[in-house]
């Protein structure tokens, strides 16, 4: 690892910079707290930062974590070198900051260390633990061996998350076991190698979820995941509803887990961590056959023993495992008794058997489990001879309390039990020696000792464990209440041991027969003791040989971490949850106050606070603070704990506030060490207002005279450059101008070398005119720019393409209502244009479909003329698609047939009558009809449409004559006068006076 300060590093506040600030975001290390005994100040303090993202904290070299439930910017490459090889107090609190001090003590010590990450489920210590294992892996020397064995320990981790992590009420990614890996560096400091150490794997999780709570991941992710031809060799579905084991907690699919996706990063971890073919598929083949087994069921026979009906399962448990299904079968319904030579199969009840199966899946994956840890450890494994120095990262469950607590939660807590009574002896060592080392006098701390829980648990003959070791081995029948009452026997009078028997009244009712409680250091837990002993007489030299299986591994393993943890040097990581939902910037005080509780956190402090809050060594000290005396300022050239002697004496401190140490000055009160810092902030002000005075006068006169005398030469340079400038201006415009000049004077001529340019200008001249005033419409045909000579041929062709646009751009326009309209006035055209005079005014007036009804095709207001006496009546003129009726109100006054309909005059006046030549034959039947409509082109029109009728429309020049009954004929005369007018005339024609039209369609156009 490269011992470097980053540039970046000088942006920070270290920090006794950052206590002027305290106000705002609190302090950064806990042991500055003046009120350091209050826990309301301690929580203050720690909220106060957690309302600024400050999730990072100090209680000495301890490292309190926060998290914050969302993505910080504070993790990324840029951040790892800002605290590579930094003074662990020289910059804000960081777990980059705890991980180099580690390494680069180590290196320096040449000894072993250890990181231990503790916090309940759901306070970031996987993450934590993710984090340190990516700043070794950037910071550290690079080459590809060493990046291959650092890929194999950071995909080391998806692949222990997936056999080792599961969904549970408090996190979706909750670590079920203990983790320790050993990080082995060489004497360079290159990390060459791994080794990991697993703990307490919650194998009950296998056979049984709590409500909301999933298995393993690895079986979600493998159901989900697995590829089809991999399923179909392993008996498996693509379906988790499918799986006893994997639907008792009724949340198999969760929004928040891809299994898609974290079962191809699995994949491609295990092909990385050295795992070939075969291991994958033996892996995953002894996981199907867990799932398997958990779908094989049990039918009591007519005595009430178990028996396998249906071994389908079982056989896929028989094929995957290689057991033969006989052997597989009798094991789970028999129990088998050796008495000397003879064996006797005892067949079992179904809880039996289900007790049985239960615990066979729990075995096959905890084995599984430990396999896969030791494939791990052999492909990380460093087999060089030569010597290696460690750093090891605990990740474990913290402290656990739920609504039931087994045996599982009572080994988890124990364990806990031991590492805060590990800590506690590891911190005061640490201070003791410390002190020692600096010849400072050891003051006598008071702290909580837990050894006497501890003691209550293990202690030979007497503790907890030992009870129930006597009680599960003694003859006679054993009960869990038996072993309760044995309990209260032996440690009745314990002040940390509470039962239902033993409690007053009041704690009475809290507790069930069957419980009994624990005063921990870190609270109470009331522990269930059903089902510790037995699930029934039948069964209990098998759980007894189970527990105590268990019981020996766990105490094993937790000696084994124990005598580890106690060769090597500590730095620890306290993870705390801000809340329960999960909800980014929420700060529950109750639940981080029961944390801060049972991780120890006040006890640490107060073991940090003995004696003195502050400790620094003197060059630093004096560094800093040597402004602050005349005497030391601006440098001090003796020895630097004289210094710091003489600035203490001038600052007035007193005897009993600070102590000389060898190499570092020890401050008792944070108090003490604020008002220093506060003097110091103010005089660095002052000071660096006199600095920056003399310093601007220094600069302001030599910037001065540097700025004359390049005024000076940049005036002179700019004029020369100006006149040049000038001259080329001038020269290039008297060139264009002879030129324009001679291509004008020759423009009428062929194209040569002289006109080119010019003609070229008139040409762009030209179109970029053209471009602004082109013609709008169809009809400007007078608009268009006049064209230079040279272009008129050019313009011509423009104007016609315009124009197909234009006329294009119309057409595209037109609805499919306006080009019926179109099409209906088209037809007008062909029938009246020019022989009646008042169809111009017409062309701009719209048909519509009906005047009257929608249910006719067509209709509109008439005029009837009697054929005998003329006499005007108001008619309506409807069309149907067979006939035109002339009606009054709801009377059809007259019907005439499309078919009978020989033709339609109209006069090429202007005036609106209409005559319908009927044929009749009947002398009966009635004559011509004779009407007046103001919308005749519009009546035509449709007429002519719906009757098929175009040719039979006929515009006559003159009088028309018309049948008033079959043998007599009546005559219309058409004239133009000064009044618009109908009437019957002395010769007894029917006379229609119109004015004349002004306007023609000419006109119009």
């Amino acid at each position: 690892m490269q011992g470097h300060k980053a540039q970046g590093a000088q942006g920070q506040l270290d920090m006794e910079g950052a206590l002027t600030a305290r106000d705002r975001v609190g302090i950064q290390d806990f042991v500055l707290l003046d009120t350091h005994t209050s826990e309301t100040a301690f929580l203050g303090n720690l909220k106060k930062r957690f309302s600024e993202d400050l999730i990072y904290t100090y209680i000495g070299t301890l490292l309190v974590s926060v998290n914050p439930y969302k993505e910080l910017d504070i993790y990324s490459k840029k951040q790892m070198d800002i605290y590579m090889g930094v003074n662990f107090f020289e910059l804000p609190p960081h777990i980059y900051a705890l991980a180099d001090n580690a390494y680069h003590t180590m290196m320096a010590e040449a000894n072993n260390h250890f990181i231990l990450i503790s916090g309940e489920s759901g306070a970031g210590k996987t993450e934590a633990s993710k984090k340190i294992l990516q700043y070794y892996a950037v910071s550290c020397p690079s080459t590809t061996l060493l990046d291959s064995v650092r890929d194999r320990m950071l995909v080391s981790n998806p692949v222990l998350e997936a056999f080792g992590n599961a969904k549970t009420l408090k996190n979706d990614n909750s670590s079920r076991f203990g983790k320790y890996m050993d990080i082995q560096f060489d004497i360079q400091g290159d990390a060459v190698g791994g080794h990991i150490l697993s703990y307490l794997l919650e194998k009950s999780r296998v056979v049984h979820q709590n409500h909301g709570e999933r298995n393993f991941h690895i079986f979600y992710q493998l159901v989900e995941g697995g590829e089809e031809d991999l399923l179909h060799q392993l008996g498996l579905e693509s379906n988790c509803q499918h799986y006893s084991y994997l639907v008792q907690d009724e949340c198999a699919n969760v929004t928040s887990i891809n299994d898609k996706n974290d079962w191809k990063t699995v994949r491609n971890a295990l092909s990385v961590i050295d795992f070939d073919e075969s291991d994958i598929q033996h892996l995953f083949g002894i996981i199907a056959s867990v799932l398997h087994l958990g779908n094989v069921q049990f039918e009591a026979d007519s005595k009430g023993y178990a028996t396998l009906n249906k071994n389908t399962e079982l056989r896929w448990v028989s094929t995957l495992l290689g057991i033969n299904v006989q052997v597989l079968q009798e094991g789970l319904t028999y129990r088998k008794i050796e008495a000397k030579t003879d064996e006797v199969l005892s067949p079992f009840t179904v809880d039996h058997a289900i007790y049985a199966r239960n615990a066979l899946a729990k075995a096959i994956y905890g084995r599984t489990f430990t396999w896969l840890v030791n494939k791990i450890n052999d492909s990380m494994e460093n087999k060089e001879p030569s010597r290696k120095t460690v750093i090891g990262l605990l990740d474990i469950y913290g402290f656990e309390v739920f609504y039931v607590n087994s045996f599982e939660q009572f080994c988890i807590n124990y364990c806990n039990e031991k590492l805060q009574q590990l800590f506690i002896q590891l911190t005061l060592k640490s201070e003791q020696e410390e002190y020692e080392a600096e010849g400072i006098g050891w003051e006598p701390v008071q702290f909580f000792n837990n050894k006497i829980i501890c003691d209550l648990v293990e202690e030979k003959h007497r503790g907890i464990i030992s009870v129930l070791d006597e009680e599960c081995l003694r003859p006679g029948e054993a009960t869990d209440f038996t072993f309760l009452e044995k309990l209260e026997e032996k440690m009745g009078s314990h002040p940390h041991f509470i039962t239902h028997k033993l409690s007053d009244k009041k704690i009475r009712k809290t507790l069930d027969r069957g419980d009994f409680r624990l005063l921990h250091y870190a609270g109470e837990v009331t522990y269930c003791v059903v089902g510790k002993v037995s699930h029934g007489l039948s069964l209990l030299w098998s759980i007894i040989h189970v527990y105590l299986t268990d019981k020996l591994q766990f105490k094993s393993s937790l000696l084994g971490l124990t005598d580890i943890l106690m060769s090597k040097e500590p730095w620890y990581v306290r993870c705390l949850k801000s809340n329960e939902s999960k909800q980014p910037g929420r700060f529950d005080d109750v639940l981080v106050r029961h944390q801060v509780k049972y991780l120890g956190l006040m006890e640490h402090l107060r073991v940090r606070r003995a004696g003195f809050a502050y400790r620094r060594r003197y060059e630093l000290f004096l560094q800093r603070y040597k402004p602050l005396c005349p005497a030391t300022w601006p440098h001090w050239r003796g020895v630097a704990a004289e210094g710091v002697e003489v600035l203490v004496q001038h600052l007035g401190y007193l005897p009993d506030e600070y102590k000389m140490g060898r190499t570092k000055i020890f401050i008792r009160h944070p108090r003490t060490l604020f008002a220093t810092e506060d003097a110091f902030e103010v005089c660095k002000h002052k000071l660096a207002s006199r600095i920056q005075a003399q310093y601007k006068g220094y600069r302001q006169k030599g910037e001065f005279r540097r700025q004359k005398e390049a005024a000076t030469k940049i005036e002179t340079c700019w004029r020369g450059v100006q006149a040049r400038k000038e001259k080329e201006r001038r020269q290039w415009a008297v060139k264009v101008i002879k030129k324009f000049i001679k291509g004008y004077m020759t423009r009428g001529e062929a194209k040569t070398t002289d006109n080119s340019e010019y003609l070229a200008f008139v040409r762009q001249n030209y179109l970029n005119r053209l471009k602004d005033n082109l013609p709008k419409t169809v009809l400007d045909k007078i608009s268009w720019l006049t064209p230079p000579p040279v272009l008129t041929e050019a313009s011509a062709i423009l104007r016609q393409l315009h124009m197909r646009v234009m006329v294009t751009r119309y057409v595209r326009g037109i609805t499919a209502q306006q080009k019926a309209q179109l099409q209906l006035k088209g037809i007008t055209s062909v029938i009246f244009k020019d022989k009646k005079d008042s169809y111009p005014q017409s062309v701009s007036q719209p048909f519509v479909d009906t005047r009257i009804s929608q249910y006719i095709v067509y209709s509109v207001p008439v005029v009837k003329y009697d054929r005998n006496g003329f006499k005007p009546r108001p008619r309506q003129l409807i069309l149907t698609q067979t006939a035109a009726y002339v009606v009054d109100e709801a009377k059809i006054k007259q019907k005439v047939q499309y078919t009978t309909l020989k033709g339609v005059s109209v006069s090429t006046l202007s005036d609106s009558i209409i005559i319908f030549h009927i044929a009749s034959e009947d002398v009966k039947q009635k004559g011509d009809l004779v009407i007046q409509c103001d919308h005749l082109f519009e009546v035509l029109t449709k007429l002519s449409v719906v009757a098929n009728k175009q040719s039979a429309i006929n515009v006559v020049q003159g009088s028309i004559s018309f049948q008033i009954q079959a043998g007599k004929e009546g005559i219309v005369d058409f004239s133009s006068g000064q009044e618009s007018m109908v009437y019957k005339d002395k010769n007894g024609h029917l006379m229609v006076v119109r004015t004349k039209t002004a306007q023609t369609y000419k006109d119009l156009l």
